[in-house]
């Protein structure tokens, strides 16, 4: 069952919760608690176990629009059965796939949202950050009077040098650019996680006016709504 949701979260700018608030469904989700003996009966961490009812608490059951990449993302946010080691980490699942990839969508030891496949890879460091990119998308492809897509090697040529990184979307291998009147997402993820570099694409958004750019997000000293 899909509800409409009464608020968005907090610690997202005005641009992504007014995504959120007017695009976003919630779907029930049944509480991590209910699994704590049994997860903890498998040699998981309570520490573990407590991050990822943290997370359920804030996102559980979040469902959003289509991303432009990787098939759309998580059908909604859900998380799952830690995996990993002390050793190495803990990861758990963000949520379920939207559609057929060969890869798992994922939170990290750090918090950091990425893909799991032949390797990790943090796409964003936080949760937020990947909402916000979702959201941006959105925007821009609203606004942006051409979009332009580059793939491979032919993103090597993309002129980015008086562009400035969009910080709300605290990008890793996934990251957006902004510049005089245009904005430009680079989906590196699953080049880095499948070995493909290939499969690196770009978007330009082009043709954008100040709205268009910032949507209630003005500048890095004066961002709106965060």
């Amino acid at each position: 069952m899909e509800l409409h949701l009464n608020r968005a979260p907090d610690g997202l700018t005005k641009r992504a919760r007014s995504f959120v608030f007017a695009h976003g469904t919630k779907v029930d989700v049944p509480p991590v608690e209910r699994y704590r003996e049994q997860w903890i009966s498998l040699g998981i961490p309570s520490a573990e176990i407590d991050r990822v009812t943290v997370y359920q608490e804030r996102w559980g059951g979040l469902a959003l629009p289509p991303a432009p990449h990787y098939d759309g993302g998580p059908k909604y946010l859900d998380p799952d059965v830690p995996e990993g080691s002390s050793a190495e980490g803990w990861w758990f699942e963000a949520g379920t796939q939207r559609t057929a990839v060969p890869y798992s969508f994922m939170i990290g030891p750090g918090g950091e949202f990425g893909i799991h496949a032949d390797r990790w890879t943090p796409l964003h460091q936080t949760i937020e950050g990947w909402v916000e990119s979702v959201a941006l998308a959105h925007h821009a492809s609203m606004w942006a009077k051409h979009i332009t897509r580059a793939t491979g090697d032919d993103i090597d040529a993309l002129a980015l040098d008086e562009f400035e990184p969009v910080k709300e979307v605290t990008g890793l291998a996934d990251t957006w650019w902004r510049g005089s009147d245009s904005l430009v997402a680079v989906y590196a993820g699953e080049a880095k996680c499948l070995s493909a570099p290939q499969c690196r694409t770009a978007l330009i958004y082009s043709g954008l006016d100040e709205w268009g750019l910032y949507g209630g997000v003005i500048d890095g000293s004066r961002r709106k709504g965060l």
